[in-house]
Parts: C-alpha cells; sequence; structure tokens
C-alpha cells in the first residue's frame, strides 16, 4: 500500500499549493539518488512476499460471515515483538487500507540459496498461526482476494452504515467512511481521490448472466436526489474501498545484481503478469453478485482512478496538462532497457520537461521517459511534516509519486539510508486461499528469473499485446478458454538480437502468436518448450537437497496442473460452489447464506479439515521453518 509515514495529512486543497514543489524535488531527488547509486554493482538476489489477510467473523447460529472491523487492536500485538527485537522478528506486519486487513511479510528477505524457497510455505504458515493465536475461535484470518459481499448491508462486523451525503469527503452508497483502516494515510487516500477527480470513483464490473438472471440486469440505485443505474448488465461500485479493500499476493524486492539487471528484470517479467493472473484468478464475486470477470484487476484500476474529465479526454484541456489513457493503478506501458524499444508500440505519455530536465542531468533517455511517465501524476496524500526536504538525504517526494503509480511491474531505486540494491516488484498475482498456493506462486516467479537471467531468455513483444493480455486474463475461466499473445522463440543460450531498435523498425509479427496458457506453461510438442519444462531443466543441472526438490516439485505441479485444467482456479471453483449451492436460484446472486458456506468451506479448506481433489493436491509438504537461516 506504498509508503505509510505518519504525520498530519494535507488536504487536496492544501495539496494543491504544493504540487509544484513536490514533483519538481521529487525529480531532482531521484537525480541525486540515480547519480550516488546508478553504479552500484554486485548485488546478490534477496527477495520476499507480501500477503494480505481478510479477518472474518463467523456467526455460525445465524448462518453469516461478515468483516471483522477491529483488527487494530491485534496489530499492535502482532508488531510488537518487531519493535522489541529489530531484525530478528520472523516475521513483519503492517496495517492495511482497511480496518478488517492485515498485511504481513518475512521479518527478513529470503536469499537466493534454492533451499530457501522451502521455507516460505513454513513462514507463510507461521504468519498465519500469529493471528489465529491472538482471536476468538469464531473470527479467523483467511487470505481471500474479494470478500463476496463487501458493500451489500451490514457486511462488518460491527454494522456500519455508508455515507450518501453528496457533501461528504468521501460519499458511497456502498462503503461505510468507517472500514477505511485507521492510519492518516488510508483516509486522506480516499478523500483526495474523490476530490482531485471531482466526482465519486464509478466502477462497473460485468454481471454473470445465468439462466434467471434479469434481462437486462439493471440496479434501480438511489443517490440523494439523484437516479444511479449503472451500466446496464454491470454491478455498480463507488468507493475507493472496493478495489483497495481486496488482497493480493506480492512477490516483493527482487533485488538485482545491478540497475540494468533490474531493468532486464522488469521487461521480461513483464509479458508474464498476465498469464500470471489468469492462473492465480480468485475473485469471481462482488457485491452479492457472480460476475463474468475472474479477477480484481480492472475493479482495483478503477477504484483509484483519480483522473479528471480532462485527463479522461471528457472535456478539452484547459485546467489539466495531459491527457491520460489508464487509471494510476494499471499495466505498465513501457519497457526499460534498450533491447526492448521496439516493442514500445504504445504511444507514451510523459512530462516532456522533465524528461529534459532528467536528460541533461545524465539520466538516460529511456529511464528518462519512464519517470518523466510517472510524473504525470499528482501527490494523493501529503504529510505536512515532510514538506520541506533535503535533496541529497531524502527521497520522499520522489516515493510519494513513486508508490503511488501501482503497476503490474514495479521499477524501485535503492533507498538511500539502507545496503539494498536496485529491484522490482511483481504485483498482479491474485492471492490464494491456502499457503502451498501462494509459494507455489512464489516459487515459480522467483525461479523463472533465475531461468530467464541463466538462459538469456526473450519474452518481448509489443507491449499493446500485454495490454491485451491483461483483458484477457480477467475473463471468466480464462486459463481454460483464454488466447494470449505469446513470443514464439524464447532465444534460450542466444543473445537477445537488437537489430530492430538500432534500426528503429517494429517487430515482425511473426515472433509471437496465440497460444494457451497450457501451451505457455507446459509446451507443446511442435517446438515451444514452455515455462515449467524450463524451469524443470534449470533446476535438473543443480545440487539440490531432496525435501526442496520435493518442494520445488509440489510447487511447479501445482502451476502446471493449473494451467492444463486439471486443478480448478480458485475463482473457477468458488463459481461451482456457487453454483451448486441448493441455496442458488440461479440468478447471478450470492445470498447470506451462500457466502457464509463459501468462506467457512474456505477455512475449512485452509485448515485441512475439507479436500477438494480437483482445486488443490493433497501432497504432503516437507517445507521447512528456517528462518534463522534467512
Amino acid at each position: 500500500m506504498g509508503i505509510l509515514t505518519n504525520g498530519t495529512p494535507l488536504t487536496w486543497d492544501e495539496i494543491k499549493e504544493y504540487i509544484t514543489l513536490i514533483k519538481s524535488q521529487g525529480i531532482r531527488q531521484f537525480i541525486s539518488l540515480y547519480h550516488r547509486l546508478s553504479n552500484r554493482p554486485n548485488d546478490i538476489l534477496k527477495w520476499g512476499d507480501e500477503l494480505e489477510y481478510m479477518v472474518v467473523k463467523f456467526d455460525h447460529e445465524n448462518k453469516t460471515a461478515r468483516l471483522y472491523c477491529e483488527v487494530d487492536q491485534y496489530l499492535d500485538i502482532l508488531q510488537n515483538f518487531e519493535r522489541e527485537n529489530p531484525g530478528a522478528s520472523p516475521t513483519s506486519w503492517k496495517p492495511e487500507f482497511t480496518s478488517y486487513m492485515l498485511e504481513a511479510s518475512p521479518g527478513q528477505p529470503y536469499l537466493g540459496d534454492l533451499a530457501q524457497i522451502n521455507s516460505v510455505e513454513a513462514n507463510m504458515k507461521r504468519r498465519r498461526r500469529e493471528v489465529i493465536d491472538l482471536l476468538d475461535e469464531d473470527i479467523v484470518p483467511i487470505t481471500l482476494t474479494a470478500f463476496p459481499r463487501l458493500g451489500c448491508p451490514n457486511f462488518t462486523y460491527p454494522a456500519y452504515e455508508p455515507d450518501t451525503n453528496k457533501r461528504s469527503s468521501a460519499p458511497s452508497l456502498f462503503f461505510p467512511w468507517e472500514v477505511v483502516g485507521s492510519h492518516p494515510r488510508f483516509k486522506s487516500f480516499s478523500q483526495n481521490i474523490y476530490l482531485r477527480r471531482g466526482s465519486k470513483v464509478a466502477i462497473n464490473v460485468p454481471v454473470f448472466r445465468d439462466v434467471n438472471t434479469p434481462k437486462p440486469f439493471v440496479e434501480h440505485l438511489q443517490y440523494g436526489e439523484e437516479a444511479i443505474d449503472g451500466k446496464e448488465d454491470h454491478i455498480y461500485l463507488d468507493a475507493t474501498g472496493h478495489g483497495h479493500g481486496n488482497s493480493c499476493l506480492q512477490v516483493v524486492t527482487l533485488q538485482a545484481y545491478n540497475v540494468d539487471e533490474a531493468r532486464l528484470l522488469y521487461d521480461q517479467l513483464c509479458p508474464i503478469c498476465p498469464i500470471v493472473l489468469a492462473l492465480s484468478a480468485a475473485s469471481p464475486i462482488y457485491r452479492g453478485f457472480l460476475s463474468d470477470v475472474d479477477c480484481r484487476w480492472n475493479i482495483i484500476s478503477q477504484s483509484v482512478d483519480d483522473r479528471t474529465k480532462e485527463e479522461r479526454g471528457l472535456e478539452p484541456l484547459k485546467n489539466n496538462k495531459h491527457r491520460i489513457p489508464k487509471s494510476r493503478y494499471d499495466s505498465v506501458d513501457y519497457y526499460l532497457s534498450p533491447e526492448g524499444q521496439a516493442y514500445n508500440d504504445i504511444e507514451l505519455v510523459y512530462d516532456k520537461e522533465f524528461c529534459e530536465q532528467l536528460e541533461k542531468a545524465g539520466v538516460d533517455s529511456i529511464l528518462a521517459r519512464h519517470i518523466a511517465h510517472l510524473f504525470i501524476r499528482e501527490p494523493i496524500s501529503v504529510f505536512k511534516e515532510l514538506l520541506e526536504q533535503d535533496d541529497l538525504k531524502d527521497s520522499d517526494h520522489f516515493e510519494n509519486i513513486q508508490s503511488t503509480n501501482w503497476q503490474t511491474m514495479r521499477f524501485k531505486p535503492p533507498p538511500l539510508d539502507a545496503d539494498i540494491g536496485w529491484r522490482v516488484e511483481f504485483r498482479p498475482c491474485e492471492v490464494q486461499l491456502t499457503e502451498f498456493e501462494n509459494a507455489a506462486f512464489a516459487a515459480f516467479i522467483i525461479l523463472l528469473t533465475r531461468v530467464i537471467l541463466t538462459y538469456g531468455l526473450n519474452f518481448y513483444m509489443p507491449i499493446s499485446k500485454v495490454d491485451e493480455n491483461m483483458q484477457t486474463a480477467q475473463k471468466r475461466d480464462a486459463v481454460r478458454n483464454g488466447m494470449f499473445y505469446f513470443r514464439k522463440d524464447l532465444g534460450k543460450g542466444k543473445r537477445f538480437r537488437i537489430t530492430t531498435y538500432l534500426n528503429n523498425s517494429p517487430p515482425d509479427e511473426s515472433e509471437y502468436e496465440l497460444m494457451s496458457i497450457n501451451t505457455i506453461i507446459n509446451g507443446k510438442a511442435d517446438g515451444f518448450p514452455g515455462l515449467v519444462p524450463l524451469i524443470n531443466d534449470y533446476l535438473a543441472s543443480l545440487s539440490i537437497d531432496v525435501d526442496t526438490r520435493y518442494s520445488l516439485y509440489r510447487y511447479l505441479s501445482l502451476i502446471q496442473k493449473r494451467a492444463s485444467g486439471e486443478l480448478k482456479t480458485t475463482a473457477k471453483w468458488m463459481r461451482d460452489f456457487v453454483a451448486s449451492h441448493p441455496d442458488y436460484k440461479k440468478d447471478s446472486v450470492v445470498s447470506e447464506k451462500i457466502n457464509y458456506d463459501l468462506l467457512y468451506a474456505c477455512n475449512e479448506i485452509v485448515q485441512g479439515k475439507r479436500q477438494e481433489s480437483d482445486f488443490i493436491d493433497n501432497m504432503e509438504s516437507k517445507t521447512i521453518d528456517s528462518f534463522s537461516t534467512t
């Protein structure tokens, strides 16, 4: 959720007075940072993950499951050991956007030794145990991407009413203000998105049309004296919390050898983002309705879309500087390595004055454009105490803009005050129910980066095709039914061919084709190797202890079986659960009772009390809890 600095948040009217100062100083801070750290060499792989939990309260007598909005009392206890034992805590806890969420990561980064991967699942289990030990029996943490009835009446405990007053600082028909987390950044962030945009966010999710779903599906909603129907055949949502109130898994702090390797990994993982999004699909239900999408990505993108009408192209530019095609939470627009420039076929919107300033200061033109592209955005959460900064000692103004550009990949310069190198974040993955699944996705990404670097793989294709893939990935059951653009020749063992870039000629369309996810992950007989077979080929060349090799086999097997359709995605399993529920009327409605039974089943799966052989393999874990070795 970005930087969680404590302080006095400024209102949007106050922020507007400082926008020029913050952005100009942020550019100078990056220039200072770049000159000091661009030649930092010889860093080793370090990495971590972030898991987000929703805390759910069950009422077994009345058969309800509601989001428990009093987690702050437990967060302080969870953070206490870390405060008292800096550098020695196995877990690190942070607040999240809502008062029912917690975020946890390993207390120390994992290293490049493959045996470290074998401790990830155990560390994740430890995190969940730490929470469970504090909670009453009927309150449980669930790694759930989207709460099925978020925004329905009484979806929280305690129950709160949404503030529908149009003069409110963050009005909503569905999302109560009390549910936003207590950290000052979260409420100011929500208010300022609303005020900068000039209206509520508008989120429209296509509804799943079942045999008894109304035709057309139209909700007649009232906002003050104004009727709001939303889009026909869509589920209407209207608050930042409908997006940032969802959860995800991030593979973070992927530290590279140097800045060039970080840029290369950023580029090569961009085309992988839609593939992993589809494989991890886990969120088919919104505000008590089955939707026709399986992923949260577009929902959260719309939930933080602070662009004005001018920036969205609805009015002529007058008060704003740029037309901006996407929300600040969206897919990557631009490859960062020289080899990828021929594939940058989307017109990049960037601040030309900032770009020129960066180039004159010695930042290469490619990276300068990337930073200037981030800086078309304005700060939406500013603390009074951080306004005055020293460019040689501080980087908060740069990080303010950087951390609120939520893209599928994030390129991260080293911080000024820590022994940390150039890094990338992999951000599209939906969170899974069990530690086994979450560890499997983390292991897959880490192993894939090792194979990319070892074999010199080339996943470049036009970045517009990556955008198309992102939309395909969110469709219902995209793993089984979707076709994705992917490069045909991955160039194993070859040097990148950069002649197209040097000649400024476009890439050949024959370099890529539409493939199924099964083909991309598992390969096919006529020559495409498949990502997991390439990983297995890499692992076969290494000396690995038996338990670690077994764990890696388990993780990769899950990815392969998801890709082939042998195992369901979480979204598919949830859809099938609802469809087979005796209370379901085939009208797309997920009732209180269905929601209770679904979440109860989710919790039983996590506890190992419920077996779903077509969803998760029941393979014995040999993961080790080896925090002392990390």
